[in-house]
């Protein structure tokens, strides 16, 4: 069996800025994805992901700034020149049409011999698990089928980039998570630079290679999923990334290449000083100190340098490989996600015991006003 066309090339993008009138949607905005990347925009409702994907795709027109992919300008460029294959949220299939006549649409656009063209449907059917489906509707079809229809149609007139707007958000959980995994070999197999936006973070987390994390139209953080989720650079990412508790603190006095950063009310723990100096915080500066529930554990040896605190339970949470806990630490909340284990009884509400983190679970951030 043929493949579509593998192409893997990079798109960059410089000091894109666009607004509509006074509404600015995009700030200087600078990015580069590599040559076959599978690249996730990620942001909540009205952070400028779409805004920018459909920059990509030529249906937005940035006020300043410069769009290249493959190393060629597409700023002039109008959506049908630029070659690349976007998927739209609804996977904007012809509803009258059989999905052999949906994935044959633009083929025929571009006036390929018909011979060929039903080479190239039967192969696309292949590399996406529908053969046999050629004559159904989409109507006939599910969420997942219909939007792997929507995929071979796509790349079925050999983009040189696909884009995604939101491909998953249709689908039920279940669906969604294995589609996800299936959409990542697909690209995979291919090799076909892959840029998708959502607003759903565990999504983005699964499938990305690498992901921006955008908010208010600016680009917060760049890196890996790992990247982000354990060394966030600001509130913002660590807040939207996962879960987290986070806390206003203090960095004290340190020495031996460690200092000492305090959160009333919880304790003190060491942190390497490097932590602290990269966000520019010297002694006295105020600061976030965070950790993820899954780094809380009952404390039986204490950790060198962690947090020790006592807690009171709250509520409870079953959720299968481990128990939510949310406490009261004073007038603080704490979340800790311990793991569950059988016949091991689960902490009640009411019940009070001794927590801990260790320091290498700490995340120091800088704490601009509020």
């Amino acid at each position: 069996m043929g493949a579509p066309r593998a192409t893997g090339v990079g798109i960059d993008i410089e000091s894109v800025s666009l607004a509509y009138g006074k509404t600015v949607v995009l700030r200087d905005v600078s990015l580069s994805i590599a040559p076959g990347e599978f690249f996730a925009l990620l942001g909540p409702s009205g952070s400028g992901k779409s805004t920018l994907l459909r920059l990509l795709a030529g249906f937005n027109r940035a006020n300043a700034g410069r769009v290249r992919i493959g190393g060629v300008d597409v700023v002039e460029l109008a959506p049908w020149k630029r070659d690349v294959g976007m998927v739209f949220q609804n996977y904007a299939l012809w509803p009258h049409l059989t999905v052999a006549e949906n994935v044959a649409f633009g083929l025929e656009e571009r006036r390929w011999p018909r011979e060929r063209i039903r080479e190239r449907v039967r192969e696309m059917l292949e590399w996406v698990s529908l053969v046999g489906y050629d004559d159904r509707r989409p109507g006939q079809l599910s969420g997942g089928q219909q939007q792997r229809v929507a995929i071979a149609r796509t790349l079925a007139i050999e983009p040189r980039a696909l884009l995604l707007d939101e491909p998953l958000s249709n689908l039920d959980a279940k669906l969604r998570a294995a589609t996800g995994l299936e959409l990542k070999r697909l690209q995979r197999r291919l090799g076909i630079t892959t840029v998708f936006v959502t607003h759903d973070q565990q999504e983005a987390m699964t499938i990305a290679d690498r992901l921006a994390v955008l908010d208010q139209g600016v680009i917060q953080q760049v890196g890996t999923p790992r990247e982000l989720y354990d060394t966030p650079i600001n509130r913002f990412v660590a807040e939207f990334v996962g879960s987290i508790n986070l806390y206003a603190g203090r960095v004290e006095a340190g020495a031996a290449g460690a200092c000492t950063v305090s959160v009333e009310g919880i304790g003190r723990a060491s942190v390497p000083l490097e932590r602290a100096v990269a966000i520019g915080a010297g002694v006295g500066s105020a600061v976030d100190v965070a950790f993820r529930p899954h780094a809380v554990r009952l404390a039986g040896i204490e950790p060198v340098g962690g947090l020790v605190f006592d807690a009171e339970v709250r509520t409870t949470e079953f959720l299968g490989k481990f128990v939510r806990y949310e406490m009261a630490v004073g007038t603080l909340r704490v979340v800790a996600d311990l793991p569950h284990a059988r016949f091991v009884e689960a902490l009640l509400p009411g019940a009070r015991a001794r927590f801990a983190v260790s320091a290498g679970e700490i995340i120091v951030l800088a704490n601009p006003p509020r």
